[in-house]
């Protein structure tokens, strides 16, 4: 059974949102559009989508903490820790970010989504149709 794995990332955000602190924690919460910048291998995977669509960015948090089990959630210390399964932490063994968005534009190997919570230079790992 093959343990370890190996993800090469599709392409990468173009947002807006340069720092952490700047970031909402979800993307309901105020989070910009951004562009996802496909490498150009990929950006035939994007026929049969098209503006208005909604998807699901799978994305990996390249400055989470890999090391983190438990957490406060939403950070407020008042609330006891919890495991990072039980949350949306995204400090986390496998950082994967899942992030429902719409489609607001496509040009050539770029779509342009939003509302992404994801800053500038995360890597895109996949992108799947959201199931209704």
């Amino acid at each position: 059974m093959e343990t370890d794995f190996l993800l090469n990332p599709i392409g990468f955000v173009r947002s807006p949102l340069k720092q952490l602190e700047a970031a909402p924690m979800q993307g309901s919460e105020g989070a910009p559009a951004a562009w996802l910048d496909l490498k150009q291998p990929f950006a035939a995977g994007l026929a049969g989508l098209a503006v208005g669509d909604e998807i699901i960015v799978i994305t990996w948090f390249h400055h989470a903490r890999r090391e983190t089990l438990q957490v406060h959630p939403r950070d407020d210390t008042t609330r006891p820790l919890t495991g990072v399964f039980a949350t949306r932490s995204p400090g986390r063994p496998n950082p994967l970010g899942l992030h429902p968005v719409t489609i607001l534009a496509i040009d050539g190997s770029s779509i342009k989504v939003g509302p992404l919570e994801a800053i500038d230079g995360t890597p895109v790992v996949d992108i799947k149709p959201a199931l209704e």
